[in-house]
């Protein structure tokens, strides 16, 4: 199978659960995930992606644009400068735009690089963005402490909330971000809902889908414009590459590739761009195991005896888990919890742990655990007050335990855990 642009990828982006299938609809997105921008080498025929680590394309002299100042569509030429497009980088955006039924999508080095391509594509002085109040703390840092001073607006809403933020759109509004689930709380934002609002009003949408992977959620089938991924995290899955990816319709991804893509400078490496489509050749079966472990650990703690409280989209004591069912073909591999006392569990977890370990990030194949304090959190990241807290903390109390599962064996976890938050 060769592959060279998204648009001549098969139809792909059905909701099994959602749609049936017509007999004719293209592989599957299991398929994709393995096949989508696969390029085999026209010389050893090797069907793994190769890696193209030259920064630099041979050309003809006046073949072609020496800058990449007023080219609308930089994938249409040839390959030419790596900070421009690269294969490697190449393959794994057709693979990212098939999982997630896009045009196109454009890979950058970071999840945050990502994020601030799409703030600085669509944004200008004057703007106004929507933000969704608890997100990812570089979005949320950057939007709110840096956007600021470039002259753009920014409101933090409650994305659980329609009303809330149909009361936040503004004659200048722009674009809508949020994420679901949200890191670390785990509440929901209604995609097609917001979406609907967004468009009502002129602007664009994006959402951060690291959380959910397109394993579990397809956003632009609910309507929305643009998806992002921290690719560090589950779609990588193994703890070793940094990456970002936005995904939509090819006009936006095209505007955001000419200006941030070129300007920005947050090019992702190749190697990287290798070792993330390895981890996509995993990632339906990782995530389905990885989601029925989180299940089963969900199910456990929120029956033990040391802990007061546990979200998990899963679990029908979640307040939106109506919405998770609808929205969610599986429901992830982040837990979280809280108990009593915080502070000392946080040292025993630290001190105990033999198969989880405790440290920040979330997404690898191995079991990671960490506190997340609502005063430092409050502090350092999403200042919030008032309504806002008080919503925070329904979810958070002083402090939650953010757990992201990993492929360890669902017992052993039980047994990790269970001896290391006990008294």
């Amino acid at each position: 199978m060769t592959v060279t642009r998204p648009s001549d990828l098969p139809a792909c982006g059905i909701d099994q659960r959602r749609v049936v299938p017509a007999a004719n609809t293209g592989p599957s997105r299991e398929t994709l995930a393995l096949n989508g921008g696969l390029v085999i080498d026209p010389a050893t025929k090797a069907i793994a992606p190769n890696i193209s680590m030259s920064v630099n394309n041979v050309f003809i002299p006046g073949g072609g644009p020496f800058s990449a100042d007023g080219v609308d569509d930089l994938t249409a030429l040839p390959f030419l400068y790596a900070r421009w497009t690269n294969p490697t980088v190449r393959q794994l955006e057709q693979r990212l735009a098939a999982l997630e039924g896009a045009d196109d999508a454009m890979a950058t080095a970071t999840g945050v690089a990502a994020i601030g391509a799409t703030f600085f594509t669509f944004l200008k002085k004057g703007d106004h963005l929507i933000l969704s109040d608890v997100c990812y703390a570089g979005a949320n840092e950057l939007a709110r402490r840096i956007l600021p001073d470039y002259g753009i607006e920014v409101t933090p809403v409650n994305m659980s909330r329609p009303e809330d933020v149909a009361a936040a759109f503004r004659s200048n509004t722009r674009l809508v971000h949020c994420e679901s689930p949200c890191n670390p709380i785990l509440r929901l934002t209604d995609l097609a809902a917001i979406a609907e609002l967004a468009r009502k009003h002129g602007a664009l949408m994006s959402v951060d889908s690291t959380l959910a992977t397109p394993v579990a959620t397809q956003p632009l089938l609910l309507g929305v414009d643009l998806v992002i991924h921290s690719l560090t995290k589950f779609i990588n899955g193994h703890g070793d590459a940094l990456g970002g990816v936005v995904c939509g319709r090819k006009e936006l991804v095209e505007k955001i590739r000419s200006r941030a893509g070129v300007y920005l400078g947050a090019s992702m490496p190749a190697m990287n761009a290798w070792l993330i489509m390895r981890g996509i050749d995993t990632l339906f079966p990782r995530i389905r195991m990885i989601s029925e472990s989180a299940a089963k650990i969900a199910a456990f703690l929120q029956g033990h005896s040391a802990v007061e409280a546990v979200t998990y989209p899963g679990l029908a004591s979640h307040p939106q888990h109506d919405l998770a069912k609808h929205q969610m073909d599986v429901f992830g591999g982040i837990v979280t919890f809280r108990v009593k006392n915080p502070g000392q569990v946080a040292r025993q977890l630290a001190e105990r742990l033999k198969v989880a370990h405790y440290t920040f990030s979330l997404g690898h194949q191995r079991s990671i655990v960490v506190l997340l304090d609502t005063q430092e959190m409050m502090k350092s990241t999403y200042q919030l007050t008032g309504k806002q807290l008080e919503d925070y903390r329904r979810f958070a109390g002083d402090g939650v335990f953010r757990l992201s599962v990993g492929l360890e064996a669902t017992d052993d976890l039980l047994v990790d855990l269970d001896q290391a938050i006990s008294d």
